[in-house]
């Protein structure tokens, strides 16, 4: 399993993905799930995967060598795609396929085939996007009342985001509410853990902020203290229940 999470606000875009693999607990190793495509100026994309690792790795492949879809005879790339939507339906295409040629054997096997993907970033003066990309190889975008998409172990962060993360927050307080939600995920989930790595693009700037953020990161380390200790305050301030005052 794995937490990976895409921001869109009005100042640009997060995504951040976490790197845990595990086949039982006893067998947990580390594979980037976030990978990024630029060409500073040109482009920028970030795409996040989360879910049945072979079928992830085979469609990127995929994708990296050249996909024709079905209106062009012309093998397309992630460097090549005209618009982000275009780069959508090509991640798409591939992993519908790869489900398509592997389903067979692995659910013969019980192997789940299930992937989800974030595609983010921008091409040119297209416009900044975020979509979600499912098994089936379908897709929605990223809006404004809910500017932020998740996949994989995303239940123990989902409700920081829910509360906190608006449109209009600035791009390092998404970062931090981000990293927040990863926080909180780490803790509850032993099949997500860091490194984590992090890419940032500012609205009209063709040029990504990566970086990957350590176990021992003093900066991840110390939010994950800081916000523990607010929560304790928090609700150390809070009234008890009257019904319970009182003996009851």
């Amino acid at each position: 399993m794995t937490y990976c999470v895409g921001m869109l606000v009005e100042d640009g875009l997060a995504l951040i993905g976490d790197t845990r693999t595990n086949a039982g607990v006893d067998n947990i190793s580390t594979y980037r799930k976030l990978h990024i495509t630029e060409v500073p100026g040109e482009r920028v994309l970030g795409v996040a995967t989360a879910g049945n690792l072979s079928v992830t790795q085979t469609a990127l492949a995929m994708v990296a060598e050249g996909l024709k879809l079905p209106d062009c005879e012309v093998p397309e790339t992630l460097l090549t795609a005209r618009t982000l939507f275009r780069a959508a339906q090509l991640i798409g295409q591939a992993v519908s396929q790869v489900r398509a040629q592997l389903a067979p054997q692995m659910q013969a096997e019980a192997v789940n085939t299930e992937a989800t993907i974030l595609l983010g970033g921008q091409i040119g003066d297209g416009k900044l996007g975020l979509y979600l990309i499912y098994a089936q190889g379908n897709f929605i975008e990223c809006g404004v009342e809910t500017p932020y998409l998740q996949i994989g172990e995303f239940k123990y962060g989902k409700p920081i985001l829910d509360r906190a993360l608006r449109h209009g927050t600035p791009l390092e307080e998404a970062v931090k509410l981000g990293l927040i939600s990863f926080d909180s995920t780490i803790r509850s989930n032993i099949a997500v853990g860091a490194p984590l790595d992090l890419l940032v693009l500012r609205r009209g700037v063709l040029k990504g902020f990566q970086r990957r953020i350590e176990p021992d990161d003093t900066y991840f380390r110390d939010l994950g203290r800081h916000w523990s200790e607010a929560l304790a305050a928090a609700h150390r301030g809070m009234p008890a229940p009257p019904w319970l005052i009182n003996g009851a």
